[in-house]
């Protein structure tokens, strides 16, 4: 599980989902679901509609990213998807389902209106 999805925010109780993939039902990002307290989700055996989000995110990314450029080194290449979905995915990025807002100002209004009703 990614340091950074949890760092300074308050994610304790978020329900986390994924496929079916042994990646998400390994020993450590089990143990990492606990250490944060998150609750982990897992998708229907052959049912797209569950990974359609996922699948769209990584298609963008194989364009913006993987597509453009031959990488030299894996370092070199994960640095530059770190800046791509901090810079441009979380950042500029508009998203019709969060109302045309980008991730980071949607995240910003409901952290406000979670603090405001507790």
């Amino acid at each position: 599980m990614a340091r950074r999805a949890v760092e300074g925010r308050e994610v304790a109780g978020c329900i986390v989902h994924s496929d079916r993939g042994s990646q998400f039902r390994s020993r450590k990002f089990l143990a990492a679901l606990r250490r944060h307290d998150l609750r982990g989700s897992m998708g229907q055996v052959a049912s797209a509609g569950d990974n359609a989000a996922m699948e769209s995110f990584f298609a963008l990314l194989q364009k913006n990213v993987l597509d453009r450029r031959r990488w030299t080194t894996r370092e070199q290449l994960r640095i530059r998807i770190i800046t791509w979905i901090e810079r441009t995915y979380h950042r500029r990025r508009r998203q019709t389902r969060l109302g045309r807002l980008t991730p980071i100002e949607y995240e910003a209004i409901i952290t406000t209106q979670v603090a405001l009703a507790a």
